[in-house]
């Protein structure tokens, strides 16, 4: 039991950590949509949470949840801009927003679980 309590909180922790990551990603990609040349990156946030889950944990404790360079990767660019610039601002917000929710329901599932798990040591 311990256990699976364990290994539910090191997955949401894990999963909070990397989706705060790629929203510094996105947030980049936002604010460099006038600088000549950018391009927009994102993270395989799936790849990224499989690896880190998946990582054995040093004393007890899991490893860090960070990206790697090799789970964020150049977007392709829709519209070409005279200037070089690859970011999409709908495609960027419309990002931005999912890994929001998403980022929002994991803190909610991990809110629940502390909750519960207060409810059952007090009684």
């Amino acid at each position: 039991m311990i256990d699976r309590l364990t290994e539910s909180f090191r997955f949401q922790a894990t999963a909070l950590e990397l989706r705060s990551e790629r929203q510094s990603l996105i947030a980049a990609n936002i604010a460099n949509a006038d600088t000549p040349g950018y391009r927009a990156v994102d993270a395989d946030f799936a790849a990224a949470l499989k690896r880190a889950t998946e990582a054995a944990p040093v004393a007890g404790r899991a490893p860090a949840a960070t990206l790697r360079s090799d789970e964020v990767h150049v977007l392709p660019v829709a519209q070409g801009a005279r200037d070089g610039n690859g970011v999409d601002m709908d495609a960027e917000r419309a990002r931005f927003a999912e890994n929001a929710v998403r980022y929002e329901a994991a803190l909610k599932t991990l809110n629940h679980q502390v909750k519960s798990l207060l409810t059952v040591i007090s009684g």
